[in-house]
């Protein structure tokens, strides 16, 4: 049961709201408790914790991931999604925040707007975690972050590269870079850019490049996503139009260091975004990078819920 105390919680709307060393340390947790799950030992930190799991938006990767870590550490989780809740009948925002945060400990959600994530944690008594928005995916960043950790140390000093839109995933990016101290290049077409306030934010850190080929060299990482998000299917077309530069394939993939990594947050469109040969060639880690959302939101959670 949630305390009755009124002491603030601590949210994750964006990777902004936690501190340079705390992030670290949760990397540093997750590859941890990544260890510890792999060892088969039994390690139930949030036995009798609840988790809310609000959803506006589907989810594969992120709906598997905190049902199976709420499990693994002895808590559980509820999903809602529209059909489940009063919020998709109506029901106001900061309503469903006040009632649903006196019955769990923690409550993640998937919504549209950035705008009604901050409104619900504004008025929630408990933790609440961006699952993604229109803005931000911070999640998402925390998982790639583990996985550079572990194949590549700390990331300090480094260069990333994003090729594509300038959407929720370059602007958590972007925010990753001020925090971990990257230099990040992005490379979209015009019309595409990635919010002007938070690129502004972090500006020592990151530059746009047009030409994805030059901003390809000698980066360490190369990062896509695909072409049409959510919610923007009926651009398709005009968006592959747009983006038909903005392949990674083997080519780009050549310009960047030897021992580059490739990640992408998935699904991906192979043939679109990606070409298959990138994200089946060795230096490809989409798949850890999948698994290690698991293991990163779980150091999370022990985080935001026991403080």
């Amino acid at each position: 049961m949630t305390s009755t105390t009124q002491k603030q919680p601590r949210h994750l709307l964006s990777l902004l709201d936690l501190t340079p060393a705390e992030l670290h340390k949760i990397i540093n947790r997750a590859i941890e408790l990544k260890s510890i799950l792999r060892r088969g030992e039994l390690h139930e930190s949030l036995k009798n914790r609840t988790l809310a799991m609000v959803f506006e938006k589907s989810s594969t990767r992120t709906r598997v991931s905190f049902e199976a870590g709420m499990t693994h550490l002895g808590g559980k989780a509820i999903f809602l999604s529209p059909r489940d809740t009063q919020l998709g009948r109506g029901e106001p925002i900061e309503d469903t925040a006040r009632v649903l945060s006196r019955m769990v400990d923690c409550i993640m959600v998937r919504t549209y707007k950035q705008s009604d994530l901050a409104l619900f944690a504004a008025h929630s008594r408990v933790p609440v975690i961006n699952a993604l928005t229109d803005l931000f995916h911070p999640l998402q960043l925390l998982a790639d972050l583990q996985t550079w950790f572990e194949h590549r140390g700390d990331i300090k000093g480094k260069t990333v590269l994003w090729v594509g839109d300038g959407n929720n995933m370059c602007h958590s990016y972007i925010n990753a870079s001020k925090q971990f101290g990257f230099k990040l290049r992005i490379a979209c077409p015009k019309g595409f850019d990635p919010d002007t306030t938070i690129l502004e934010s972090a500006k020592e850190h990151c530059e746009i490049i047009r030409d994805p080929l030059a901003a390809a060299e000698n980066a360490d990482l190369v990062v896509t996503d695909v072409w049409a998000s959510m919610g923007q299917e009926e651009e398709q077309a005009k968006r592959e139009q747009a983006f038909a530069n903005y392949q990674v394939n083997d080519m780009l993939m050549d310009q960047a260091r030897k021992d580059a990594l490739f990640m992408h947050c998935l699904p991906a469109h192979r043939g679109e975004e990606v070409t298959a040969s990138v994200i089946d060639r060795k230096d490809s880690v989409v798949w850890e990078e999948a698994e290690n959302r698991m293991h990163s939101q779980k150091a999370l959670l022990e985080f935001l819920i026991h403080g």
